[in-house]
């Protein structure tokens, strides 16, 4: 039996012994709409959501903890829906009631403006993400020290705003101190050091440094084909983004080859349709009329 089989089960056993509104029945609700998220069946975990906040405002009050975590997934659900303007309501609420209960230094606290800060990069609000996540790291690093796996996230959130706003050499310094803290501190082939990796990456490029963007990429690619395989989504993302690079030095052959086998990955795993499977159409065939151009220039 699957776990969204036996979670709906356990739940319709729980609201038929205890009752709709039994804090376990739903703890349930609240269980089983976390692993609709898990499953991508995001419109089924927003009105499961919905539900177990109503009940826990209604029996708990809006300032209890549970209902607070329930506010704040169902943020999650809303910012996966495509729905961020609901998303900054609701992490807004949130955050103003954590900061009332809790304090502005309580680690709920933090997460909320973490959260909201994404949120407000989701909206375009870039100069307000970029301050929401300084005030978020500088509170991190006082209160957990430099190198917590928490501090470290707040850091690579916000060299993203940082490249958002096309701040690519404050990027790039926060990028190199994360990569050097997480090689430090975990391991050259953990997953969070490995993307680390890749983001620093994509800001050499971003900075014309495409040679140190190439050698960082294979690195990259190598490590997620040992750890993930071949036909890992990651992996895919990593051969794509070698080939951008590979097209960047006029190594367009290369990028060519890349494509092509990203390409045909991608239509075999994703299907024809796929956003990402048209994307590396396209970066195809870019190169293709690139390399085309190039011999005719050559004969």
């Amino acid at each position: 039996m699957n776990s969204q089989l036996l979670e709906n089960k356990v739940l319709e056993m729980r609201k038929k012994v205890l009752g709709n509104e039994h804090p376990d029945t739903l703890l349930s609700m609240a269980s089983l709409a976390g692993t609709y998220t898990d499953l991508g069946k995001h419109k089924d975990s927003e009105k499961l959501k919905i539900e177990v906040l109503d009940m826990r405002k209604k029996i708990l009050g809006n300032e209890h903890p549970d209902t607070l975590w329930s506010m704040s997934y169902l943020a999650a659900t809303y910012c996966n829906l495509g729905k961020h303007k609901d998303a900054e309501r609701l992490e807004f609420e949130v955050l103003n009631l954590r900061k009332k209960i809790l304090g502005n230094e309580h680690p709920d606290t933090l997460q909320s403006m973490a959260n909201l800060a994404v949120t407000y990069g989701n909206l375009g609000k870039h100069k307000d993400a970029e301050k929401l996540k300084v005030e978020v790291l500088n509170l991190r690093k006082q209160i957990l020290g430099n190198e917590h796996p928490d501090t470290l996230k707040s850091m690579a959130s916000l060299a993203l705003t940082y490249a958002n706003l096309g701040k690519y050499k404050d990027t790039e310094n926060l990028e190199t101190e994360v990569l050097d803290m997480r090689k430090q501190t975990l391991s050259n082939d953990h997953p969070d050091t490995v993307l680390s990796m890749a983001n620093l990456a994509t800001t050499y490029g971003s900075l014309g440094k495409h040679k140190d963007a190439e050698k960082l990429k294979v690195e990259v690619l190598n490590l997620r084909k040992q750890i993930l395989g071949n036909e890992h989504p990651d992996t895919l993302w990593s051969m794509a983004s070698l080939g951008v690079s590979y097209g960047n030095l006029g190594k367009y052959k290369d990028a060519e080859k890349l494509e092509i086998e990203v390409f045909d990955l991608r239509k075999q795993i994703l299907g024809n349709e796929h956003p990402h499977t048209l994307q590396s159409m396209a970066n195809l065939q870019l190169h293709m009329v690139i390399w085309v151009n190039i011999k005719m220039q050559k004969s």
